[in-house]
């Protein structure tokens, strides 16, 4: 399949991927048309994540593309993050398992994990062998993690023992091993430990009643007293400087897979304008539609430059966390906007999921919130603006 920018790249980013590139992304997105669309709004509407198209997603290679130790080509994290767009622009749910997957569990490994732990367990991740989870949100410390962690960890020998609970950790209802961050008692430090789910202690519980990434399979975690040796704490885990290191990349990554749902939804606006007919004439040729239709353009096109510009200051080395945050809370408020401008031209049809619009007006919402809230991103910012922080 040969690629073709998608008509939302209106100033034409993808032009500066490579041939290479390209040639992936022309592979992912006739994938994710023909295998991913038709289904996606079956496993919305069921709260089920499609397990059988896991196999293809990483033969597809998008967990793999970041790591030195499994990356089939070299690329750059602007090519990376156009997989994710593609990625969202289809079905943020599918977005999001690759962005736990990829991004939060080996993304732990990769900034985290000694040599070794790099070389035994990003191939595994990469390949789809193993599934991971990232836990670090509890039922009581979300947006004060750095300081408000429950979860302990207490060095016994060779082996830490782990007592506390998290919650909303994607893909954790069937993943292999969980990134767990704990507080050291011994010197108050957030420490990373890759916990098997089948250690002794370890329970996950699906949460129920979700209205948005239904399909994403968030769950509850308890832990009391797992115990897992000192081989499987993160080496190079030694503070909550070295959790936000993770974290400064995939929100990053969220605010790509922003663009991708504005751009998903903005796609389907655009394409039921043209075939709905009303006073005689397609929706599309009336004033005020075209006019939504402007304002979703504008917004995807001045998110998109915003994430290029970050991912290529990814590449180079100088990107830092109140520039991912930048990233995250505009593209995450553009994204709220654009969904809901392509609810409206689609008036009541926008409530159902046979359009697709009313999958992305939800799923848009679980975006704007996690990976760091809109009010945090933007504290993150105005820090770096006035050298003052301004969070309690």
């Amino acid at each position: 399949m040969a690629f073709e920018p998608l008509a939302a790249d209106f100033y034409g980013f993808s032009n500066e991927l490579t041939d290479q590139e390209k040639e992936a992304i022309a592979g992912l997105r006739e994938y994710l048309e023909t295998e991913v669309k038709p289904i996606a709004n079956e496993y919305w509407e069921r709260a089920e994540f499609p397990k059988q198209i896991i196999p293809d997603l990483h033969r597809l290679g998008v967990a793999a593309f970041a790591w030195d130790e499994t990356k089939p080509f070299p690329n750059s994290a602007v090519f990376r993050g156009f997989v994710a767009l593609e990625l969202a622009r289809i079905d943020a749910s599918v977005a999001t398992y690759v962005g736990v997957q990829n991004g939060l569990a080996a993304g732990s490994l990769s900034a985290c994990g000694s040599q070794e732990q790099r070389e035994e367990w990003l191939p595994k991740l990469a390949s789809g062998e193993i599934i991971g989870a990232f836990g670090l949100t509890e039922p009581l410390s979300g947006s004060d993690s750095a300081q408000g962690l429950r979860t302990t960890a207490e060095r016994q020998g060779d082996e830490w023992v782990i007592n506390g609970s998290k919650r909303w950790i994607g893909n954790a209802t069937f993943s292999d091993i969980t990134v767990i961050w704990a507080k050291d008692v011994a010197d108050g430090q957030v420490k990373g430990f890759i916990v098997p789910t089948e250690t002794p202690g370890y329970h996950a519980t699906k949460i129920e009643g979700k209205q948005a990434l239904r399909a994403v399979q968030n769950a509850d975690i308890t832990l009391e007293n797992v115990r897992v040796p000192e081989s499987l704490r993160l080496q190079n885990a030694n503070s909550f400087r070295d959790t936000a290191r993770v974290l400064r990349a995939t929100r990053a990554e969220v605010a790509w897979a922003a663009v991708g749902v504005a751009v998903g939804a903005y796609e389907a606006a655009v394409k039921y304008a043209g075939a709905r007919i009303q006073f005689g004439k397609p929706i599309a040729a009336h004033q005020l539609v075209q006019d939504m239709l402007a304002g979703s353009l504008a917004n995807i096109t001045s998110s998109l430059a915003l994430v290029v510009q970050v991912s290529r200051m990814l590449d180079a080395g100088t990107q830092r966390d109140e520039h991912s945050a930048l990233a995250k809370a505009f593209t995450t408020s553009r994204m709220r906007e654009t969904v809901g401008w392509a609810r409206e031209i689609l008036g009541g049809n926008g409530i159902v999921l046979e359009y697709d619009v009313a999958r992305f007006f939800s799923d848009a919402e679980a975006l704007y919130s996690y990976e760091g809230t809109q009010e945090m991103n933007t504290l993150i910012v105005g820090r770096a603006i006035t050298g003052l922080g301004a969070f309690v």
